[in-house]
């Protein structure tokens, strides 16, 4: 074995035993103590005395807040109002931009948040051919009843202007009201006076297809009995048209009866 190997194990020795006497050392050092520091024990306890209650006040403090200022902001003593307010400093960049200040268009995709509404429904679409497959001018064995807002001699039979049994209006009570139809049939005027001729009257239809209003003599009228023109406006007024929404409140037509001897 080499000699400072020898010299350190030898060291080490010495430290250890160094290290343990003084543990034990102190260790009695401390025992020592206990027992001659005069640890007593009172035995009976002594009395206790009167507890001693103390109480504690609180001092609340307020929160000091900043005084808050109200008016006006501040500005010159002599404002000139006829001029335009200059700004007493500007935000200005120091560098000068040659291009257009553009952004790319924002599209929608699988990760962006732009809403895309959704497409609103399409409103069913009437085909025209479908509303009066019976006007067609090629088709001459058209039968189904239609109105029109004007007569025509192009009509057929069975097509009047909604509102008599055969194309001609000749001999036979019509009513006119424009885009309108007579529910059922014309109510027949009751007279008795031995006199021909027309009388035209005027109504008045609302919405519901009620005649609210009857004015014989209205223009197309041949006579002038006053009886012949009490039963066409009392028949006038028992008239029913159909019902239409879309109708004016009150919609203006004429009714002609024909009078013809008994």
């Amino acid at each position: 074995m080499r000699p400072y190997q020898r010299s350190r194990i030898q060291r080490e020795k010495r430290s250890n035993v160094t290290g343990i006497v003084a543990t034990l050392f102190f260790h009695a050092l401390g025992l020592g103590v206990l027992l001659t520091g005069g640890l007593t024990y009172l035995d009976p306890p002594p009395p206790e005395r009167t507890p001693v209650l103390i109480e504690f006040e609180v001092e609340q403090v307020q929160e000091k807040r900043a005084p808050t200022r109200t008016g006006r902001q501040p500005q010159a003593e002599a404002v000139d109002r006829s001029k335009p307010v200059e700004l007493v400093q500007k935000a200005q960049s120091p560098y000068v931009n040659d291009r257009p200040n553009t952004t790319p268009e924002t599209k929608p995709d699988a990760h962006g948040d732009v809403e895309v509404p959704a497409p609103e429904p399409e409103e069913p679409k009437l085909d025209p051919r479908a509303s009066f497959p019976g006007m067609s001018k090629k088709d001459d064995k058209a039968t189904a009843p239609h109105s029109a807002s004007e007569a025509s001699e192009g009509f057929k039979a069975g097509q009047a202007d909604g509102n008599t049994p055969q194309g001609k209006t000749e001999g036979t009570a019509n009513a006119h009201v424009k885009g309108r139809n007579v529910v059922g049939t014309l109510p027949k005027p009751s007279y008795n006076s031995q006199t021909e001729g027309i009388v035209v009257v005027q109504v008045k239809v609302d919405q519901y297809g009620t005649v609210t209003e009857a004015i014989p003599g209205a223009e197309g009228t041949t006579v002038t009995d006053k009886t012949l023109w009490n039963a066409a406006r009392s028949a006038a007024l028992k008239a029913h048209f159909n019902q239409s929404a879309s109708a004016p409140a009150l919609q203006t037509g004429t009714i002609t009866y024909i009078f013809k001897l008994k």
